[in-house]
């Protein structure tokens, strides 16, 4: 007997469906039925792609016992996190400040109002790892709503407004300003907590850390400093060579379980590649390393062909799990090998770590050990295994388009179709952008959050505008189509119209549900947070708009969190990345004229030659973005203006004299 999970249209939802548990979409549905029966609500947030997930759903979920101690008891409600990341980040900070750790399958009870009172992540079915039996929890807190509600509410309450408090913390703006020495300060945490050894930060598991990274190329970049560029270089290729990534068929596993990036979770994650995609390519741009060339294009090419929808949008995950195994689809023995090569395959099983003994349950994750052109010289055999590979039984695959995930696959999309000349990436990123100003966006120029099967859905989130308007301001510097850059700014006002906090921006509109605290995440998680995006953008759109509010709002905000940044990195990278964009003086190129003209690809060409993050661009013939207005070509011929800072610099037809100006460092301003 299917549950009321039947009619959802997320795919994590759908699974559960035919649960015994009388499963609840969050809504108004279930906390009225919640009131009314003066039950407890056990809320399970997860996501399709999660493997404990799904260990918990069949220990658990599918069990007959489990499942009558949960009608009986609670009002069970299951939510999808990627679908309602707001719900998803009161109750992982609720869990978080109950138990000091948090995870998924998140598993939390509350009071019929949603106050949380008690949580957790995995719970077993028998006791185990040190934990109590899930049936255990759900008698012991049955017994307790009955004996000791009051303390129970108590503390739901109490938890509630230090939730409320922590959404609020902000530092005073006059006692904060912004300071280079900040940039330093995180630098060298950065430096005393690296691993030397294996690459990255941290112990087991250990997870890709995009904007940190793209902080370290921004300061060698800055700085010349070759330690910088070292923890960048040291920390791509060690990943790039494990079982982290994809050997076969690109693109990039969840995070390791173990220090040397040998063994992933195995669940692909579209937000993941989409942020190690640009720091791969600004690797190659800085370096030349072929590895990181590669690495672009066989992620890229792997979200073409597995992640790409035939509207243009780009699907959310694809799974751990294949025929109830987690990992089976990627793993391999010998045998498997030799049998799929037909022949000697001695150099394959050498270069690819491939042994009897195996290094995941007797079956081998690949790896790469041998050097690039190594890598090179056996793409024949590669491309054998991956067609051997693509007869198996694949992972399944959520195939939602979450409009903050595309915009930042939209913007790998589109640096790479500029940096590599690669023509299919800009057809694909412009049609990505098309799909979603079409099938996401209201008349009134708001957002949905999902897409799914023809229908969009839930609210935009901050980090869905802000997303979408960074990834249209890439495919803007790599077209010059104004609509681009409009859009854009469009999404951006929205914002500021419906997402304003006193400090910084709430995650949520203001003319959305309410819940039991307005959410404004400040810190980074495995996505950026949609504040330090917010400021990213805002600082971009100052610039090609000649705004100063919006340099005056991503101040304002940045000052707000500052003092953090320098003391907790790993926590902060996007804001970092915004206080450089901040304190650094960039150069703006304005390149008017006919864009097809020779003279103006000329320009352009050397214009766009390299990596430099403090860059930016307008060209063509209009006046959108005002970057280029009250600019006229010189005698006719297609001219640069130059500008940095308050400093412009006359204007040139010529490439050379733009690349001598060009090759002037930028530097660091004082705050304004």
């Amino acid at each position: 007997m299917p549950n009321h999970l039947l009619t959802a249209s997320s795919r994590y939802l759908q699974q559960h469906a035919h649960n015994p548990v009388d499963w609840y979409p969050w809504g108004e549905e279930a906390l009225e039925k919640a009131h009314r029966e003066d039950k407890p609500i056990f809320l399970s947030i997860g996501y399709s792609a999660c493997h404990w997930c799904h260990v918990m759903a069949h220990e658990s979920f599918e069990d007959e016992t489990t499942a009558a101690l949960l009608n009986a008891h609670f009002v069970s409600i299951k939510v999808d996190r990627e679908e309602r990341p707001d719900l998803d980040r009161i109750y992982m900070g609720a869990v978080q400040a109950l138990t000091g750790g948090g995870g998924w399958p998140m598993s939390v009870f509350l009071t019929p109002e949603g106050a949380p009172f008690y949580g957790g992540t995995y719970f077993p079915k028998t006791p185990h790892y040190g934990m109590p039996a899930f049936t255990q929890v759900l008698r012991a807190i049955a017994e307790a709503w009955q004996a000791q509600r009051s303390q129970l509410v108590q503390g739901g309450q109490k938890l509630i407004a230090a939730l409320q408090e922590q959404a609020e913390i902000a530092v005073e703006t006059e006692q904060a300003n912004l300071d280079p020495a900040t940039l330093e300060q995180a630098y060298q945490a950065l430096q005393a907590t690296y691993d030397s050894t294996h690459g990255g930060w941290g112990t087991a598991p250990k997870f890709p850390q995009s904007m940190i990274l793209e902080f370290l190329l921004r300061t060698h970049h800055s700085t010349g400093d070759p330690r910088a560029l070292h923890m960048v270089t040291h920390t791509l290729e060690a990943m790039a060579r494990g079982g982290i990534y994809d050997q076969l068929g690109g693109g990039f596993h969840r995070y390791a379980v173990d220090t040397r990036w040998l063994i992933p979770h195995f669940e692909k994650m579209l937000y993941d590649n989409a942020q190690l995609v640009p720091v791969y390519l600004h690797a190659w741009q800085v370096t030349g390393e072929p590895l990181f060339r590669a690495i672009v294009e066989e992620t890229l090419d792997y979200v073409l062909r597995e992640l790409t929808a035939p509207e243009g949008g780009f699907y959310a995950t694809q799974d751990a799990d294949s025929e109830g195994e987690e990992g089976k689809f990627f793993v391999w023995t010998p045998d498997e090998v030799r049998a799929a090569l037909g022949g000697p395959a001695s150099r394959c099983l050498t270069l690819y770590g491939i042994t009897e003994e195996g290094n995941f349950e007797g079956r081998n994750i690949l790896t790469f050990n041998g050097s690039t052109a190594e890598r090179e010289a056996i793409v024949g055999a590669r491309e054998v295994l991956f067609k051997a590979r693509s007869l198996r039984t694949p992972p399944g695959r959520d195939e939602k388009v979450l409009t903050s995930w595309n915009g930042m696959m939209l913007r790998a999309f589109a640096e790479a179709a500029r940096v590599l000349n690669r023509e299919d990436y800009l057809r694909a990123a412009e049609q990505n952008a098309d799909f979603l100003l079409q099938a996401l966006r209201t008349p009134e120029g708001r957002l949905w959050h999902v897409w799914h099967a023809g229908e969009a859905k839930v609210e935009g989130f901050l980090e869905d505008y802000t997303q979408l308007a960074w990834g249209l301001l890439a495919l803007y510097q790599s077209t010059f189509e104004p609509r681009y850059y409009g859009a854009a700014r469009d999404l951006m006002e929205q914002v500021l119209t419906h997402f304003r906090a006193e400090s910084g921006f709430f995650d949520t509109a203001d003319d959305s549900a309410a819940l039991i605290v307005r959410p404004k995440e400040l810190q980074d998680n495995a996505v950026p947070s949609g504040n330090a995006i917010a400021v990213t953008v805002l600082l971009e759109l100052a610039r090609l708009s000649h705004e100063p509010r919006y340099t005056k709002l991503a101040h304002a905000s940045i000052r707000a969190v500052s003092p953090l940044l320098g003391q907790y990195p790993l926590g902060f990278g996007q804001w970092l990345n915004a206080l450089d964009a901040a304190l650094v003086s960039g150069t703006e190129i304005a390149i008017v004229g006919d864009l097809n003209a020779g003279e103006s690809k000329d320009l352009l060409r050397i214009s766009q030659a390299g990596y430099d993050p403090h860059r930016l661009i307008a060209a063509g013939s209009g006046s959108l973005p005002p970057l280029l207005e009250h600019r006229q070509p010189h005698e006719g011929q297609s001219t640069a203006y130059v500008c940095r800072g308050a400093t412009c610099l006359p204007p040139t037809t010529d490439p050379e004299t733009l690349r001598k100006i060009l090759s002037a460092p930028a530097l660091v301003t004082p705050e304004r």
